[in-house]
């Protein structure tokens, strides 16, 4: 037993320092991945500039140093057994060289020796054991430390201890005396802007103004201080997550599409029932539909593929996918990578529709098309803008030229708001962004 706490330290050592090299290497490995998808998602990106050779070295070099690290943490693994042989084998050593005189001089008989030595013999692979247990344990534990800091992370933005379930919303929305800020920096201050059910309102100003960041506290993808962003008069924390999101519709800047088909894309985000889905094999349904009330209460199932033509007709997206081999059952690959910009951005805006959404938010989402497009787009939205809440995102003044409502942005500040013809006439920002938009019109048409 003289041996035993040196093969006790032993484990305890070794079992860290694979603990803490094994955590690094999985973080390491998540890097790796990270750079492959990145070089995979940006593949013509490298092409145009030509980098091939470089992202393969540095891809190479991180393989290379992955490989270092997973060698470094199998040295650790290794040890772990010669060491516990060796000092189970020291013990040995020093019970035949204690023992055995002590067995020759009488004090202990030949038969205690021997079965001293069986059940230290048997004790020897229950230590070996150990030694295996605590090296796969000590992997185990440091994954499931990564895994268990993910299913621990609070999400920052949650439902507030007093949201309830709220009557249905209609699209009403209110900013009152608002004021946002990340990190300390302003970035919207004394933000009043009141919208009413149904009517279409317009934002526009330089890059970094504000636009974005207003239209993200609707549905509280950021978080704005209490009672300053109302919905139906009613602050939008007060709402529970699901209701809120539930009832707006959002195209942000950033088109995001699932590696997919563009049927799945487009019904993206549409409740699913037992008599709503749409099978694996593609866009062939069978018993699916949207399940709607009419006026009268009367449960309406609209067929599913004849919403999703719809949908794509209203977005300017329907004549492209025909063009496709397999139409709606076209994949799009990771992100989208298959699609043009236009076409990204136009599938989102028919799963932005095929929603059905009281609030339609447009996040500069018509900037990939061109005017031709836009204008097929903003027809199809006409119709679709009646009767909801429509928030519009642009740079280009064609874009939001027919809102209810335009207001200009300038260092978070609303510095002007009313109609097309208002702002014209005013000869402000509006007006001057309007002239220099014709100039460049006029200018491509030179061309």
């Amino acid at each position: 037993f003289i041996t035993m706490p040196l093969v006790s330290l032993t484990v305890k050592f070794l079992g860290e320092q694979i603990h803490v090299r094994f955590e690094k290497i999985q973080e390491f490995f998540s890097s790796i991945t990270a750079r492959a998808q990145e070089n995979l998602s940006g593949v013509r990106v490298v092409r145009a500039y030509a980098q091939e050779a470089s992202e393969i070295e540095k891809f190479q070099e991180l393989n290379r140093e992955y490989a270092a690290r997973n060698i470094a943490l199998v040295k650790y693994g290794a040890a772990m057994r010669p060491l516990l042989f060796f000092f189970i084998g020291l013990g040995f050593v020093i019970i035949v060289a204690v023992g055995v005189p002590m067995a020759v001089r009488g004090e202990i008989s030949a038969g205690d020796f021997t079965a001293f030595i069986l059940y230290l013999q048997r004790m020897i692979w229950y230590l070996i054991a150990l030694g295996y247990v605590v090296n796969l344990y000590q992997r185990g534990t440091a994954s499931l430390k990564r895994f268990n800091q993910i299913l621990e992370t609070e999400p920052t933005i949650k439902d507030a201890p007093d949201a309830k379930e709220q009557p249905k919303i209609k699209g009403k929305i209110e900013f009152r005396d608002l004021t946002f800020a990340y990190n300390g920096t302003p970035v919207l201050q004394n933000v009043n802007l009141k919208i009413e059910e149904g009517q279409t309102v317009a934002l526009v100003g330089k890059t970094g103004s504000g636009k974005s960041t207003l239209i993200s506290l609707i549905p509280r993808l950021l978080d704005a201080p209490d009672d300053t962003v109302l919905i139906d008069d009613v602050p939008v924390r007060r709402f529970p997550l699901a209701q809120l999101r539930k009832a707006i519709g959002v195209v942000p800047q950033e088109t995001f599409l699932f590696s997919n088909t563009l049927a799945e894309n487009i019904a993206f985000g549409v409740e699913r029932d037992s008599g709503f889905r749409i099978q694996d094999s593609g866009f062939r349904i069978q018993d699916s539909g949207l399940r709607n009330q009419n006026p009268n209460g009367k449960s309406e199932t609209l067929n599913l593929e004849s919403e999703i033509r719809k949908s794509a007709e209203i977005a300017g997206l329907a004549n492209d996918i025909e063009d496709f081999p397999y139409k709606y059952e076209q994949l799009v690959g990771e992100r989208g990578i298959a699609l043009s910009g236009g076409q990204k951005q136009r599938t989102a805006i028919a799963r932005a529709v095929m929603r059905n959404p009281r609030i339609l938010i447009l996040d500069d989402s018509l900037s990939a098309v061109d005017t031709y497009t836009e204008e097929k787009i903003l027809n199809g939205l006409r119709d679709v803008r009646q009767n909801r809440t429509t928030l519009i995102v642009s740079h280009r003044i064609s874009t939001v030229r027919d809102a209810d409502l335009i207001c200009v942005l300038e260092d978070g500040q609303i510095v002007e708001r009313g109609t097309h013809d208002e702002l014209i006439k005013l000869n402000g920002e509006y007006a001057d962004l309007y002239q220099r938009q014709l100039l460049e019109e006029e200018l491509e048409a030179t061309d």
